[in-house]
C-alpha cells in the first residue's frame, strides 16, 4: 500500500468518480457524485490514493462552525469520508485516518483541530476514527440524517 492524501479540484471528478460505497453506507457518507453536485462554500475535496489509484474520498469544511455550534471558528470539519466498497477491509480507512493529522495540519496550518460526527449505528467507522487518533468528545449531535451521532475531535497542533 502506497497511501497518500491529496486535494481534488472540482475539475478532477473523474479521479474519484468510481468510488462507491455499499447502498447501506450511503446514508452515512453520501456519494462522490452528491458531493460534486452540491455547491458548498468553504468545502474542499480530497482523495485517498494507493499509488495513482483513488481508493477513497472526503471533504473538509472550513465553515463547519457555521453549521455546527459545537465547533470553533479555528476548527475544520471532516465530512463524507468514504473508502470504495471493493477496497474496504484492507486497512485503507485506518491508514487514511492516521494520515489525516499531518496532512490537514500542513494544508490548514491555522486550524487547531478537525471535528466530525459519526452515526451511532456505524460502529466500524467509530472504531476506525478512534484508532486513527480521534477522541470522543462525549457530545451527541442529535440531528444527523440517519439518527444521532457521536462528536469526535482530533487536535492538529504539533505534539510538544
Amino acid at each position: 500500500m502506497r497511501l497518500c492524501l491529496r486535494p481534488v479540484a472540482r475539475s478532477e471528478f473523474d479521479l474519484v468518480s468510481r468510488i462507491q460505497v455499499t447502498p447501506d453506507q450511503i446514508r452515512f457518507s453520501g456519494t462522490v457524485a452528491q458531493a460534486f453536485e452540491e455547491d458548498e462554500e468553504g468545502v474542499d475535496f480530497h482523495a485517498v490514493l494507493d499509488g495513482a489509484r483513488a481508493v477513497g474520498f472526503f471533504k473538509t469544511d472550513r465553515l463547519y462552525h457555521e453549521t455546527y455550534e459545537f465547533a470553533g471558528a479555528d476548527e475544520l470539519g471532516l465530512r463524507a469520508f468514504m473508502i470504495h466498497s471493493r477496497d474496504q477491509g484492507k486497512g485503507y480507512a485506518t491508514a487514511a485516518v492516521l494520515a489525516l493529522k499531518p496532512y490537514l495540519a500542513a494544508r490548514y496550518p491555522k486550524r487547531s483541530a478537525v471535528l466530525l460526527t459519526v452515526n451511532m449505528q456505524n460502529p466500524g467507522a467509530i472504531r476506525c476514527y478512534l484508532k486513527g487518533g480521534f477522541a470522543d468528545t462525549g457530545g451527541i449531535y442529535p440531528h444527523g440524517l440517519a439518527g444521532p451521532q457521536h462528536i469526535l475531535r482530533m487536535g492538529l497542533a504539533a505534539e510538544p
